[in-house]
Parts: C-alpha cells; sequence; structure tokens
C-alpha cells in the first residue's frame, strides 16, 4: 500500500553512483512528481484537489516545493522513529530532524485540512461537512501529506515499516513477509554479490 506520505518520503532515494538523488530538487521535477501522485493527493483532500488544481499551477511550485521538502524530512525522521530500534535509512542517519519538531511540522500541516461544520440545508436534516480552513493551495498539499503521515503513523501498517539496510539503500518499505529483510529482490540480490566478494577478498 503506498500512501501520500511513504511516496514523498521516497523522493529520496539511492542514485545508482554512491550517492543520493533528491526528486524534488527542481519546481520542474516537483510539478512531475505531483502529477504523477494526483490520486494519492486527491485521496486525502477529495473536493480540496480543485484548489490544488491539475496539472499543478506553475505559480505555487516554489512554495510547494520547499514545504513539501520540510515536510519530507519531517516525516522520514517519523519514519526513523517507527522503525527504532532499529538502524534508520542511511540517508537520514546524520540528519535527522528532532521529533518534537516533526510531529510539530506534520500536526500543523494536517490543521490546514479543516474540521467538521454544521451544515444545515433547507428541507433536509442537519449534517456536518469537513470544510477546508484555508483556500491556499500550497497549504492544503502539505497538509495533505501531514493528514497521511498521521494516519500512517497512528494505523496498523506502522509495526510494518522498515528501513533497508542494503548498502547505498535509502528506502523505507512496508515489510510483506517476517523473512522480508530487503526492500525488493535487487537489493538483496546485490547484497548476497557484496557478501561473496568480501568472503572471497578476505579469503
Amino acid at each position: 500500500m503506498t500512501t501520500l506520505a511513504f511516496a514523498l518520503a521516497a523522493t529520496i532515494r539511492h542514485d545508482g553512483h554512491g550517492g543520493v538523488a533528491d526528486l524534488l530538487s527542481t519546481p520542474e521535477q516537483t510539478a512531475a512528481w505531483l502529477n504523477q501522485h494526483e490520486t494519492l493527493v486527491a485521496e486525502v483532500l477529495g473536493d480540496g484537489l480543485g484548489r490544488v488544481s491539475h496539472p499543478i499551477r506553475e505559480e505555487i511550485l516554489p512554495n510547494a516545493r520547499e514545504e513539501l521538502v520540510r515536510m519530507r524530512g519531517a516525516v522520514r525522521a517519523l519514519f526513523a522513529r517507527a522503525v527504532a530500534p532499529g538502524a534508520p535509512s542511511t540517508a537520514d542517519a546524520g540528519r535527522l530532524m528532532g521529533v518534537e519538531d516533526a510531529l510539530r511540522i506534520v500536526n500543523r500541516a494536517a490543521e490546514a485540512l479543516g474540521c467538521e461544520q454544521l451544515e444545515w440545508v433547507e428541507g433536509a436534516a442537519p449534517a456536518t461537512k469537513r470544510v477546508p480552513r484555508t483556500a491556499d493551495p500550497v497549504a492544503l498539499l502539505v497538509g495533505a501529506v501531514g493528514r497521511s503521515a498521521i494516519d500512517f503513523l497512528a494505523g496498523p501498517d506502522r509495526v510494518r515499516l522498515r528501513a533497508c539496510p542494503a548498502a547505498r539503500c535509502v528506502k523505507y518499505f512496508l515489510q510483506d513477509d517476517p523473512r522480508q529483510t530487503w526492500c525488493s529482490p535487487a537489493c538483496g540480490n546485490r547484497e548476497r554479490v557484496n557478501r561473496h566478494y568480501r568472503k572471497r577478498t578476505a579469503g
């Protein structure tokens, strides 16, 4: 299962050359990522998606990118806490945001999605409706990630969250089987090859 928060966390990945790639490093990359994940945004925002719009409006991209990068840091910090006492992703080990700061960022962002308000249409029974507190598309977008992170971390899937221990891999993944160690077969194969190589050279 991929949630919006999980997808945002995955915008930091191994670049294939021993370094780390940031899929939000430019406004263009950010726009491409947002448009690719419009369905996940819609799952959280519902009717509020119109304020973000598809394709993503160019005027919100600079602020959206900055806020999403900050939110990503908070989400990955909370993911690192969730996998403790295991090691966090190697991308996070040396630069984790404090947990209190991460919680504050996620909770404050989620507040933008609003609260239940009473709606009473003539001739109908009273009902409640979730109404966004803001029309700011950036706040709504980042709020959707915050809401997604809260739902994921407070939900049953959190206990399956793992940081891939493969060398140079920086992914978090959901463990589907108790025997699953790596985020993908490719990481597992690479680690087995590396282990075999180290044994041969040590011998």
